[in-house]
């Protein structure tokens, strides 16, 4: 086999290759923009806004994000993860003594249970009364800062097709420029030189 033809199928081969992987991060980024746009469009939707800087308590200060975005308009999967997890959750913790939504609704059954037996105790209706509010409130609160930290989660998901399509970008640049070197050589070597295997 000649030099000549031995570039010359290595430089087409790299060719396709590189065009297939440009393909591929071609896709991978247009993920990335489909889960940018989507999580965008729909936290711009819920209208959530940061505390403004100078309505912070001093427990909200502690979290550095809360002051990086106050006041601003919650629209980005950090900001969510943000405000589900400095915000919301120290909120939630502060109500029935950090217990969950589950551990409450637990409480307040048990409350109810005891108050179908006594209709007329004064204190277990005031309990009652005061965990079923917990226990909405919990409710709530746990489920707004679930789907917050699912849009984080898709948003990432969005971060890792982008770095997949810069690494296929890059690797399809690096194969195209080695197919065109490849082409250079195969065209300045003698037609005649063939290719000296052991």
């Amino acid at each position: 086999m000649t030099r000549r033809t031995l570039d010359l199928i290595f430089s087409v081969g790299g060719l396709v290759l590189a065009v297939l992987i440009l393909v591929l991060g071609l896709v991978l980024q247009n993920q990335a923009n489909f889960a940018d746009d989507y999580v965008h469009n729909q936290l711009s939707q819920q209208q959530i806004t940061f505390t403004p800087a100078d309505k912070l308590t001093d427990e909200e200060k502690q979290a550095d994000c809360l002051v990086k975005w106050a006041g601003e308009q919650l629209t980005t999967g950090k900001q969510a993860e943000c405000y589900a997890n400095d915000y919301i959750a120290l909120h939630l913790s502060e109500i029935n003594d950090g217990k969950t939504y589950s551990q409450t609704s637990n409480e307040e059954r048990a409350v109810a249970t005891q108050l179908k037996a006594d209709p007329t105790n004064a204190d277990l209706q005031a309990q009652d009364e005061k965990l079923t509010g917990q226990v909405q409130t919990l409710f709530r609160g746990e489920t707004l800062r679930g789907l917050l930290l699912t849009s984080y989660g898709f948003s990432i998901f969005g971060e890792r097709a982008a770095q997949a399509a810069l690494v296929c970008f890059l690797v399809a640049a690096v194969l195209f420029l080695a197919s065109i070197a490849g082409f250079i050589h195969a065209f300045t070597t003698p037609k005649d030189e063939k290719v000296h295997l052991p």
